[in-house]
């Protein structure tokens, strides 16, 4: 059973964190977890999960955030746990994903610099030449950006954007998490059924005198009229 190293940091988008938890753990994972101290003020603010100031709460709110069924199979460090196995290469996993990555924690692993857990296990997977996936949820992009973003491409992580896809006609926003999740889940080589499969375009009714569907709010509740 493979383990994998979920990074939180301070960008907005905890929810793709919560949904890429479960979905591992659904997959058959066992999850490593790390927040930042910036995490811990979006966890709050987002979720309202108290994780403390540095994480040190973080894994006695997994059962009521997750649930004991997935807190089960979860087991969290705080920032500053620098001893605590990711932090070593000795320590296999499966991958390492930060998600999302705000783009200070993109910047300073682009750099090799590892100033807490979070960081030190996206290192740990660039030195041992293993999987890291970085999901930025960041707009505008600036050049500095760009060019770290570059950087750990070429350095071998993935870089994976937190940019839901509109062609699965999503009907809710747990759609727009789950199609940027299951990418993640993709990349990993993880199987999931979070999103259907692109099937490609159906071709138009035989009678081209058929109306078009009125178009309407795609998140909106209810059945198309």
């Amino acid at each position: 059973m493979k383990r994998y190293f979920v990074g939180i940091t301070g960008a907005s988008g905890h929810p793709y964190a919560e949904a890429l938890i479960r979905a591992l753990v659904a997959a058959g994972a066992e999850v490593d977890v790390s927040i930042t101290d910036a995490g811990c003020k979006v966890l709050r603010h987002e979720l309202g999960v108290e994780a403390g100031e540095r994480g040190e709460r973080l894994a006695e709110a997994l059962p009521e955030w997750l649930g004991a069924d997935v807190a089960a199979h979860v087991r969290a460090f705080a920032s500053d746990r620098i001893e605590a196995p990711p932090s070593s290469g000795t320590a296999l996993t499966g991958g390492v994903i930060l998600c999302p990555c705000s783009m200070g924690t993109l910047a300073r692993v682009a750099a090799g610099f590892s100033s807490n857990l979070v960081e030190r296990a996206a290192d740990v997977a660039l030195k041992e030449r293993r999987t890291l996936i970085v999901v930025p949820r960041e707009t505008p992009i600036s050049q500095i950006h760009l060019e770290n973003m570059l950087r750990l491409a070429r350095l071998g992580a993935q870089v994976l954007p937190a940019s839901p896809g509109f062609y699965h006609h999503p009907r809710t926003l747990q759609d727009l998490v789950h199609h940027v999740v299951g990418k993640v889940l993709d990349a990993l080589g993880l199987p999931h059924a979070l999103a259907e499969r692109w099937k490609g375009i159906p071709r138009p009714a035989e009678d081209a005198g058929s109306a078009a569907p009125a178009s309407r709010d795609p998140l909106a509740d209810g059945p198309a009229a």
